[in-house]
């Protein structure tokens, strides 16, 4: 499996967001999703409507870990998500296929969606659904510095894990030390 890496550049999140929107609502929303709430891809394809209509947070156990996870939706995106399932079922995906109505939209097609926009938006780094969770994580943690609540939010065993995992590598390492000076 490839190491995709987290979208460091605010820009380059909002050409993202661009094309996205440009293509399609819910692939931009999808998009959002990922990248404001952390979430493994797996969980993201897997919520409806219910789960998140009228609610300040969301409620799930985990793909992966099995654990259960609950965390805030924030104020932007629980208004885009509002005026996104107004008509919608709340049985319904969150994420619908175009193709095949009453199934989520499929991890591939998630792929395939992110993989075009970041072409089109002239991004070079490999992206991959994974991009959006480490995207999050990168940025949580450039606005809070706060790896334990990082960590915790990922469910990792370690701060080391965490920093390796949103792309604190040696060169921001070495550039922040570099400008360090008692």
């Amino acid at each position: 499996m490839t190491t995709v890496d987290p979208i460091r550049k605010k820009n380059d999140i909002f050409k993202i967001k661009a094309v996205l929107m440009e293509s399609s609502y819910r692939d931009y929303l999808f998009f959002e999703v990922g990248i404001n709430t952390g979430l493994r891809i797996s969980d993201i394809l897997k919520l409806k409507v219910a789960d998140v209509k009228g609610k300040y947070h969301i409620e799930l156990k985990e793909q992966k870990t099995k654990k259960l996870k609950k965390f805030r939706i924030n104020s932007v995106l629980k208004s885009e998500l509002e005026e996104y399932i107004k008509l919608k079922n709340d049985d319904s995906y969150l994420f619908e296929s175009f193709k095949t109505k009453g199934k989520p939209l499929e991890r591939t097609r998630a792929y395939c969606i992110l993989n075009q926009a970041a072409r089109t938006a002239g991004l070079k780094m490999k992206i991959g659904t994974h991009t959006m969770r480490k995207t999050f994580g990168f940025h949580f943690y450039q606005q809070t510095k706060d790896i334990a609540l990082l960590q915790v939010l990922f469910n990792h065993s370690s701060p080391s894990v965490t920093l390796r995992y949103i792309g604190i590598d040696q060169n921001i390492l070495d550039n922040a030390m570099e400008r360090f000076l008692l």
